[in-house]
């Protein structure tokens, strides 16, 4: 179905189309229709799913039918990098309409000037936009049109009772559409407050050979160097998560110690350096992206490949946004949590919150030879229901229980590449050489070689041996400790 025939004009169909956009995707087809109508609308899916034009362009029909001073629509995002992607959406659509982003961590100048000149959209966070209404740069008097976007991560960041004072700076005749990935309580009880009878758009990921998720399972202290033979064997771009904004720049700097191109984005950088640190991992000068959950909403980076939750996150919701960056609109993508034996009570209360049951990746065959074999294994006890499936599909192979066996299947045509390797010797089993990094295994351990000047550091002595078939019991006992 293409785009004009569910309202959208010709001129946008055109700016779509140029970006190799023709048809409308699921959720796209189920909300443009009802907000072309002026109805209010809740947006109920998964990352990655195309939200942001599903509400963009009933939008931008609505504001170019009326005329009036501004700004005419308001846009609320979390974070600074949501609010600047969506502005870029916007912009990619050959619109007339003038936007202003408001957000905080830079001077107020540019931002106070560009709402100065009346923008038709203003597109903002919480915090700044409230703090600039307090000067008397803003006023929302005349917003026809408001979008809550990523509304259960508002909640997250503690910014309930600022977007309910925005919406009270709003006319009630105004139409809204409340976008999000999860419902918690607070969203919910937001849509009855304040939304007129919504049109509910509930879009569920499908289950399609998108996303492959495992656990991985590794003593803490082989958590650096596992990583790092992961990221060796993974061709493309990848998104770490750390828990903490001192671990991911810890983390980042270690990285690229062992030769991979990283960076890092955390809440304590400057906006010009999270601008770059965006700007560097789009363009692929850098592989590797080094995060805090400030990354897990709204960015959308097409050639993710791969997602590793270094650290475990605080809740099941965060689990879906995180891996919620791989694998969007049909594009294959794999994740990776890694899970040590001190995990074991926080990966059992996310598995009550409603995270999945994953099944464990084989360790030794994906970092020795690439290849995803996963054996599922029970874990109790049984999450409860959310009312919401948590979007992460597993496409890992087949499983098969009877009784308490377990028949597992291999899909060895998949593998992961060497980055670093040029196509040549990439770093293989212990005993052998790999002269391309600059380093050599005896046994168990990689040491320099003599003479070389890019030799890799051993950050853990041990870790190699973690993953020899010597220590599969090992392994098997970290599983079981995490299934408990």
């Amino acid at each position: 179905m293409p785009f004009r025939e569910i309202g959208v004009s010709e001129h946008a169909c055109s700016a779509l189309a140029r970006q190799g956009i023709v048809e409308p995707n699921p959720v796209q087809q189920a909300a443009i229709p009802p907000l072309m109508t002026g109805r209010d609308a809740v947006i109920h899916a998964p990352t990655g799913s195309g939200k942001t034009l599903a509400y963009l362009l009933p939008l931008i029909r609505r504001l170019s039918q009326g005329s009036g001073s501004g700004p005419r629509a308001l846009i609320v995002a979390p974070t600074r990098e949501l609010a600047t992607q969506i502005d870029a959406v916007l912009k990619g659509l050959g619109t007339r309409l003038r936007s202003a982003l408001v957000f905080g961590g830079v001077p107020y100048g540019n931002q106070t000037r560009a709402l100065r000149s009346r923008p038709d959209i203003v597109i903002g966070c919480p915090g700044r936009l409230l703090d600039v209404i307090g000067r008397g740069a803003l006023t929302l008097g005349r917003v026809e049109y408001l979008v809550l976007d990523e509304s259960d991560e508002m909640l997250d960041q503690g910014f309930a009772p600022d977007v309910e004072r925005l919406i009270a700076l709003t006319p009630a005749t105004r139409q809204t559409v409340l976008a999000s990935a999860t419902m918690p309580d607070w969203v919910r009880t937001m849509i009855a407050r304040h939304l007129q009878a919504p049109e509910i758009i509930r879009v569920e990921r499908q289950v399609e050979p998108a996303l492959e998720h495992a656990l991985l399972a590794v003593s803490q202290p082989a958590k650096t160097e596992t990583l790092d033979r992961l990221l060796s064997r993974h061709n493309g771009q990848a998104i770490v998560f750390h828990r903490t904004k001192h671990g991911a720049k810890k983390l980042a700097r270690d990285l690229n110690r062992l030769g991979h191109a990283a960076t890092e984005l955390q809440g304590n950088l400057t906006q010009n350096a999270r601008d770059r640190a965006m700007t560097s991992f789009r363009s692929g000068r850098s592989s590797v992206l080094v995060a805090t959950d400030v990354a897990a909403r709204g960015i959308d980076v097409a050639e993710v490949g791969l997602v590793v939750n270094f650290e475990l996150p605080q809740t099941a919701e965060w689990l879906t946004h995180r891996v919620g960056r791989t694998a969007r609109n049909g594009v294959r993508g794999r994740a990776l949590t890694f899970v040590t034996p001190e995990d074991a009570v926080k990966w059992s209360k996310l598995r009550r919150q409603g995270a999945p049951d994953l099944a464990h990746v084989d360790v030794g065959r994906l970092l020795d030879s690439g290849e995803w074999s996963c054996r599922h294994q029970e874990t109790r006890p049984r999450a409860r229901s959310n009312g919401f499936r948590s979007g992460i599909h597993r496409d890992g192979p087949a499983e098969e229980h009877t009784g308490s066996r377990t028949t597992r299947s291999q899909s060895g045509s998949q593998r992961f590449r060497s980055r670093r390797s040029g196509g040549g010797a990439t770093r293989g089993r212990s005993g052998e050489n790999s002269s391309s990094s600059g380093t050599q295994r005896h046994g168990n351990h990689v040491r320099p070689l003599a003479g070389s000047s890019n030799g890799r550091q051993n950050f853990t002595g041990k870790a190699s041996a973690m993953h020899s078939g010597r220590s599969r019991v090992a392994f098997e006992s970290i599983r079981e400790a995490v299934a408990r």
